[in-house]
């Protein structure tokens, strides 16, 4: 059963309306996905400036952003491989920009521990979303994972806003490398049973125990 803090898209209902006024328009997803990439990168900026309200904000309204291109493209009926790869490529440009970014102001500010814990949450991240890509490439459905794309941003935004960028970090780095060695495990369970050889019929019989 897959465990997850927070749904991996919103909720239908609550976007259906922001949808078609975006499909109205004639908002394309490439272009919010887009929008979603530069919002981050200004965040970052604004991070290493040491605007951390502003750029916890500006994260979370440029994250909101992206994840409406998924529901843009099905509503308008665009959905493309193009798109799906380009969304992927961008979101985990963005989550580095960010953390780049927190990590420069670290470092600015005498903070090895959180440039450390920033490096540490973009590698995290990294493998989340590469462990999967790895396990669809090789024919799996793998959704699982506790801490994934949704939960990393928010957590990540409310950091950046209340400044508890220690404990924010700390959390995000455990986290996200909690989740990819959990994909890898349970990836790693699937392909185990796949690849093993069907037993012997009468291996089974001579298994069952006797009455």
């Amino acid at each position: 059963m897959n465990v997850r803090l927070l749904p991996a898209r919103p909720p239908a209902a609550a976007i259906a309306p922001i949808v078609r006024v975006l499909a109205f328009a004639g908002v394309t997803p490439t272009m919010l996905t887009t929008a979603g990439f530069i919002g981050n990168v200004l965040g970052a900026a604004l991070v290493i400036e040491g605007s951390l309200l502003a750029a916890g904000v500006v994260v979370l309204l440029a994250s909101a952003l992206d994840m409406l291109d998924g529901a843009l493209a099905r509503a308008t009926g665009s959905a493309s491989r193009f798109g799906a790869m380009y969304d992927s490529t961008l979101d985990r440009l963005s989550e580095a920009a960010v953390l780049f970014g927190i990590a420069w102001y670290a470092i600015d500010t005498g903070s090895r521990e959180q440039a450390m814990l920033a490096f540490a949450s973009v590698v995290g991240s990294l493998m989340v979303s590469y462990v999967r890509a790895r396990a669809e490439g090789l024919n799996l459905q793998l959704r699982d994972g506790i801490f994934t794309r949704a939960e990393r941003v928010v957590l990540t935004a409310a950091m950046l806003i209340t400044g508890y960028l220690r404990w924010g970090l700390w959390i995000l780095a455990i986290m996200s490398l909690f989740t990819a060695f959990q994909r890898l495990w349970i990836a790693s369970g699937m392909l185990i049973a796949q690849d093993a050889p069907p037993r012997p019929a009468g291996a089974a019989a001579k298994a069952e125990p006797r009455r």
